[in-house]
């Protein structure tokens, strides 16, 4: 079972919550993203503790290949892995934006694209967040809401609390509102289409680059009238909240020891631990500690995992 160094990304629209929800010292600037696993070029995790420590995801990959992702991940992806996990804290909105699917991020920038989830683990009181459009635009009313500055009267806005999950599928345009704090599970992609920012400045006084025509080949037009992902929610069993092909998540709320039988998944676990604090124990013998805030990645060869919770835990698993 591996942990990673987060990459602590500072960025204008950040706030001070990832250190202290990590349990860090404070990084004195705002801090917007925390990477805790990825594999985007020049951008690599790497291994913190235990045996391969100082390895990068990509050479812990080429070490164990197959062993690692699982026979059909590995076929299919090589030593490339193929989902980046964040939290993020928006301190203020973050710009409306939009990714490419597969194809069209093959297409220009040989790269696959950027389907997502989000998770939110808190969120100030009337947050909200965007994610897709309220009704139905043509390209032509795209274009022209762009330039006038009406594109935020098409947009669909959700209110947000503790709990609430959303799924967004590449071509949904969609910004986290300020207030909100969330993990981000999604493909290894950085390929960001950004179309308006509130006409915010970056660090130099400039304006920040917006990729308006590139984005519209990319938008999914259709309106979204409802953005979340109902569950409900129950103590001490899985309860899954997305599954498509480019992942699986579900959340666990555990009081009381479980054990996860992995044997026949063929696939790569990762837990993200949300709240609280638990003891992993890998076949009945390797063991680690993931606390609030931390990320662990258990290799396909694990046949089980015991999660004992310390004394309430939450935890999202994740796997392809």
């Amino acid at each position: 079972m591996y942990k990673f160094e987060p990459i602590l990304k500072s960025t204008i629209w950040g706030g001070n919550r990832i250190t202290a929800f990590k349990q860090m010292a404070s990084a004195g600037q705002p801090i917007g993203e925390s990477w805790e696993l990825s594999a985007v070029p020049g951008e690599l995790s790497v291994v913190s503790q235990g045996a391969d420590k100082g390895l990068t995801i990509v050479e812990l990959i080429d070490k164990y290949r197959d062993r690692l992702l699982g026979h059909d991940n590995y076929c299919r992806y090589g030593n490339q892995f193929p989902l980046l996990v964040k939290f993020i804290d928006a301190e203020a909105d973050l710009s409306v934006q939009v990714h490419p699917d597969d194809t069209l991020a093959m297409q220009r920038h040989g790269t696959s694209g950027k389907t997502e989830m989000w998770y939110v683990i808190d969120a100030t009181p009337d947050t909200k967040l965007c994610a897709g459009f309220s009704h139905r635009i043509t390209p032509a009313e795209y274009r022209k809401m762009v330039v006038d500055g009406s594109l935020e009267q098409a947009l669909h806005y959700e209110a947000v609390s503790a709990g609430d999950v959303f799924y967004l599928p590449a071509g949904r345009v969609h910004s986290i509102g300020a207030g909100c704090f969330i993990a981000e599970i999604q493909q290894t992609s950085d390929v960001t289409y950004r179309i308006f920012d509130y006409n915010r400045r970056d660090n130099q006084g400039n304006l920040r680059q917006l990729h308006v025509e590139e984005a519209e080949a990319a938008i999914d037009y259709r309106p979204t009238k409802d953005a979340k992902t109902h569950y409900r929610r129950k103590k001490d069993c899985p309860v899954q909240l997305v599954s498509s092909p480019y992942f699986t998540t579900s959340l666990y709320e555990l009081t009381e020891p479980m054990e996860c039988d992995y044997t026949e998944l063929d696939s790569f676990v990762i837990y993200i631990c949300t709240q609280g604090a638990a003891h992993l124990v890998a076949d009945g013998t390797e063991m680690v500690t993931i606390q609030v805030g931390e990320t662990v990645l258990i290799p396909a060869s694990t046949g089980t995992v015991s999660i004992l919770p310390n004394p309430k835990t939450s935890i999202l698993e994740v796997f392809v």
